[in-house]
Order: structure tokens, then sequence, then C-alpha cells
């Protein structure tokens, strides 16, 4: 397997262990796709992505119909995207993507966890580098073959096609995201989860009781309800 599919697997929903808080998230990715680019899935690629989402976790119609709704909303707080970068301890590197109403309250909150926890909060573009932007679809295998398909979508920006028969993922640069997802669209490939993924170029093994020190900053750091991904250098692999 690729090393970014084994990546994503390691972790999967891994950050979403509550459903109740990923019903949360999602319905928050939800609002701010439909406010930033409509209401309507067909012409919003984001929202598409981000309903998609909602119907692997099995997010009831209802949760996502509010969540679009919110978005029309004259009262609605105003989100902003931003992303906090930092090392914690044994000097891994953290990178956090959030959207918050309170950016002061945000990152106050995000500098505290570090402090906490023997890391430190480290200003823009300090970590990004040493992650690759990348948006991944997990789609229906029935009656795919991976050669052949990674031959036809190559053209559109597929760069990786790593799986099963349970679990096929289609990966390439963030940007390539519409292209990819027009491929896929154009040979009536069904989607069933898409998204995106920050893959660490390279990861640092650690100690179990290592472990735990970063595991302390990471659980303290994906239970803020700001925070929509976290992404670290720590390899999964003892």
């Amino acid at each position: 397997m690729g090393r970014a599919f084994e990546f994503r697997k390691a972790r999967k929903m891994k950050r979403w262990s509550a459903m109740s808080k990923a019903f949360t998230r999602i319905g928050k990715e939800i609002t701010l796709s439909a406010k930033e680019g409509g209401p309507s899935p067909d012409n919003n690629l984001r929202l598409r992505m981000a309903m998609q989402n909602a119907k692997a976790a099995n997010m009831p119609k209802d949760n996502v119909e509010r969540a679009i709704k919110k978005a029309t909303d004259k009262d609605m707080v105003d989100f902003n995207e931003m992303v906090y970068e930092g090392y914690g301890a044994h000097g891994i590197a953290v990178l956090i993507e959030t959207a918050t109403d309170n950016t002061t309250r945000t990152v106050a909150n995000v500098r505290s966890y570090f402090n906490k926890c023997n890391g430190s909060l480290g200003t823009s573009g300090s970590v990004e580098f040493m992650f690759e932007h990348k948006c991944f679809f997990k789609v229906n295998p029935e009656g795919l073959e991976i050669d052949e398909l990674e031959l036809e979508l190559i053209d559109f920006g597929v760069d990786e096609i790593e799986g099963d028969d349970e679990d096929l993922m289609v990966m390439g640069n963030f940007a390539e995201f519409g292209n990819i997802q027009k491929g896929l669209d154009e040979k009536n490939i069904e989607i069933i989860e898409s998204g995106t993924e920050r893959i660490p170029t390279d990861t640092k093994t650690l100690t179990d009781e290592e472990r735990k020190d970063v595991d302390k900053l990471l659980d303290k750091i994906e239970e803020d309800d700001d925070v929509i991904n976290v992404y670290h250098t720590m390899s999964e692999e003892v």
C-alpha cells in the first residue's frame, strides 16, 4: 500500500471518536460550504463533499438540511478558517485547522494547550512545509480495476490509487480536488466519502511513554469545538 493510503487508514475517523462531535464538525463544514458557494451541491463542490461525509457518518438528513439553512440565516455568526502550527513534546510538529467565530479565543486556547503539554505555538509557515496537502475520495470498488482506473484518471490529477475490495482510495494534490471529482463523475464512479488530508513528508517514531506526552496535547486540541482537523508528524507505529 502507498504511504498516503496507509497514513489515512491509520488515523481514519480517529479525531471524531464521539459521534455527536462528528455531527457538530460536519454540520459546521456544511454551513461554511453553503455560505461560501451556495446551497446547491451540484454547483458547490465543497458542499457536496461535506454532504457525502455526512452520509458516510450516518448523519440524519434533518441535521444536514438545518446546517444548509443556517448558512442563509441573517443572524448567523461569521466563521473564520484559521490554521495554527507548533511543536509538541519530543519535537513533533502539529498543524491545526480551525473554524472559529472568535480568533482571539481560539488562538489563546491553542497556545494554552501547547504550553500545558511542554510544546510551543509557532508562527505561520513554521511546520506547514512538513505536510503535503492532499485530497482523497473513497469510492465504491465494485467492478473497478486499480491499474486501469489509474490510467483513466491520471489526466484529471490523480497521483495515487490504493486499497482493497472494501476501501478504495483515490488521491491527488489538494488543488486537483475539482478535476478529480469531475473525472469520477464522468466515469459514473460512486463516491462514498471525500475530503482533504495533510500527509507528513517524514515522521518520527517515539517510545510508548513519549507518545503519551504527545497524545495528551492532541487530545486537548481535538476536544476544542473550534478545531476541525489536527495533523502531526508522530509515526503511527511504535
